[in-house]
Formats: C-alpha cells, structure tokens, sequence
C-alpha cells in the first residue's frame, strides 16, 4: 500500500502539466514546443539527481529516501502553482524533479531486497502498475481541474493528492529488513561495460522517448481541429493508462513463466502497431491507438525495469546503482525526446510525431532482440 501511494504520487505529479501544454502556452504565451518543456525540465531534473541519490541509497538506505522524497516533491509541486513566470514553472519544476530521484532510485532495489527472488519479476510488474495509475490520476485529475478554475487550480489539486499520499508513505512504508549498507562510491565500470545493462538502458531511453513523445503530441492534436476537446475532455484518453497496468502486471507473469528475452520484443511490436492505428483519422481509433501502445510500452518497461536489479545481482553489482543508472537512461529519453516532440508536431503534424515515435521503438526493438545473443547471468 505504501509503495503504491508512492508511485501514484510521484507519477501523477511527475506528468501532471502534460494535459495543460495547451494552457500554459497559452497564459504565458509560448510555443507548443516551449511548453512541453515544463514536462522535460521535471523529468530531466529526475535523472540528473538519480546519478547522485542511486549511489547515496547504498549507504543510508531506502525507506529515509523514498519518505522524504514523495513530501519534498508535494511541496515543490504546490509552489508550482503559484508560479508567477514561465521561467519560474520551469526553475520549480526541475527542483520538483530532483526531489522525486528518491522514489524511483531505491524502489525497485527495495524489492529485490525484500521479496523473494521468485516473485520479483512478478512484484516488479505490479509496482510499475501502480506508477501507471499514478500517471493517469494525475493526468485526469489536472486536466479535469482545469476545467472548472484553470492550469493553477489543476496543478494545485495534483499537489494536495501527493500532499496525501506523502502522508501515507510516512505511515506505512516498512523499514527495509534485508538491507546491507555498502560504499557510496561513483558507479562502478561494469554497469557501464555489461552488455546486457547497456542494452537495457537504451530500451529505457528510446521506448519512454517515444512513449511521451506521443502523449505531448497527442494533447495538441485532440485539442484542435476537428476534435476541439477541452483539457479535461483530453484527459479522459490517460484512462488507457489501465490497460498500462494490466500489461505491465501481465508481462510479469509472462516473464516469470517464459523469460524476459521473450517478453521484451513482443512488447516492442505491440507499441509499433499502437502507433500505426493512431494514424487513424477518427477519435475512436486513435484512443485504440493509445491503448494499445500503452500496454505494450508499460510490458517493456515492467519487465526491463524488474530486469535490471536481477542482472546486476547476478552479476555481483551494486543493484541500487543499476536501478539508477536504468532510470536516469529513462528519464534522459523521456527529457530529450519527449521534449521533440512539440517540434515535431509544429513542423509536420501527427505525422511527424509518429514518425519520431516509430523510429525510436523499432530501436528499442533491436536492442531487446540483441539481448539474445547475450550471455545470462540471471534466468
């Protein structure tokens, strides 16, 4: 329960401008490709901070992390929407997204420590499901918010959610059981040089580029012509994010039972095809589109993500500073290539945003089929 509060806190706040990029480059008048910066600064604060807090969680240990974390960013979050100048969102919106590093950095070595190895691949999936609602309460709740007072009262009714949770987490998380302290030391050379991590990382930074990249455009393309949905309307399309949750929590059970080498690529086709119906015209084929791509994205990642710590274990690396290096790859992508994603769609549209989105899939794709032919250190 404290996990889940967890993540449903720091996702939903994490993307909660998404479904008022129309609003904010509106009120402050910016691009399309400006605003989807108050997403990009978030996520790239994110993985900046992962490079120092993955590291200090093997000396001070988890659970410390991940309380102060989800209240730090809940904070950040209410001062955002009070936020008086563009430059002013984007400044908290980047500390908003350091603050969040404890959460994400230590979760998944938390599991690993605490749940036994035959059920991790299974618990993982489940947690990454719960980040998936996360994302999507956040998403439906700012855009419905907007509605009735405005991107202020959205963002104010996202912050008092994770004010909330933050409250749960203290209450209930566990105190870690099987936690070792270790040195704090720079990322060791072999989570650098593995081939397997190496392949991982780039499936994290490809499929969540190309995972937001979609969703920045698709805000803009639902809120003009012909559709002219409003940002609480829009919104109503994260509600696929369901369906994120069933494929993460599905991939696990896969995986547990036929292998993560076997999982990964199927998801990876299952995104390309989402992609493809989203070029679709009408609305409901389009929300299809979304759907699909959302629970072949979420098996990816469900399963990628669970992958990380087992191989580094297996390998006798630091799994807290995997899981990092992992997120901070994934955070990247989501920054850089989400953040292209206004460009794309100023210059060609829904086109060239399922462009960008095609291509950096089909890579994520390559990457997972390349896994193959590496040597296993872990089932």
């Amino acid at each position: 329960m404290a996990l889940f509060a967890a993540g449903l806190a720091t996702f939903a706040l994490l993307y909660s401008t998404q479904p008022l990029l129309p609003e904010l480059s509106e009120h402050f008048h910016v691009s399309p490709s400006q605003s989807a910066f108050s997403v990009s600064f978030a996520t790239f604060g994110l993985g900046l901070a992962l490079l120092v807090v993955g590291p200090m969680s093997e000396r001070i240990g988890r659970t410390t992390l991940m309380r102060w974390s989800v209240a730090g960013t809940s904070l950040f979050a209410l001062l955002t929407a009070f936020a008086p100048t563009w430059h002013a969102l984007l400044a908290l919106r980047g500390l908003q997204g350091i603050a969040m590093a404890g959460l994400p950095a230590v979760a998944m070595a938390y599991l690993r420590e605490e749940v036994h190895a035959d059920s991790h691949a299974r618990a993982s999936g489940l947690y990454i499901a719960g980040t998936a609602v996360g994302g999507m309460s956040g998403r439906l709740v700012a855009g419905g918010l907007s509605d009735l007072g405005g991107w202020r009262f959205g963002a104010a009714g996202i912050a008092v959610l994770g004010l909330l949770c933050a409250g749960i987490v203290w209450w209930l998380l566990p105190s870690s059981q099987n936690f070792r302290p270790g040195s704090a030391r720079p990322f060791s050379g072999r989570i650098l040089r593995d081939p397997a991590l190496l392949a991982l990382y780039g499936i994290a930074a490809t499929a969540v580029g190309a995972f937001v990249a979609v969703y920045n455009g698709a805000v803009f393309r639902l809120s003009g012509e012909p559709y002219l949905l409003s940002a609480g309307a829009s919104g109503l399309v994260f509600c696929v994010y369901l369906l994120g949750s069933a494929g993460s929590a599905g991939a696990g059970l896969l995986a547990d039972r036929f292998g993560r080498r076997a999982v990964v690529p199927v998801g990876c086709l299952v995104t390309l095809a989402g992609v493809a119906i989203t070029l679709a015209a009408p609305l409901p084929l389009i929300v299809l589109g979304l759907a699909v791509l959302t629970a072949g994205f979420f098996a990816v990642h469900g399963v990628a993500s669970g992958w990380v710590p087992a191989r580094a274990h297996a390998a006798g690396i630091g799994t807290g500073q995997a899981s990092s290096m992992y997120l901070f790859s994934f955070y990247l992508g989501s920054s850089v290539f989400g953040g292209l994603a206004g460009t794309a769609w100023s210059r060609a549209g829904w086109s060239g945003v399922a462009l960008e989105a095609g291509v950096l899939f089909a890579i994520a794709l390559v990457l997972s089929l390349a896994l193959k032919a590496v040597p296993r250190l872990d089932r």
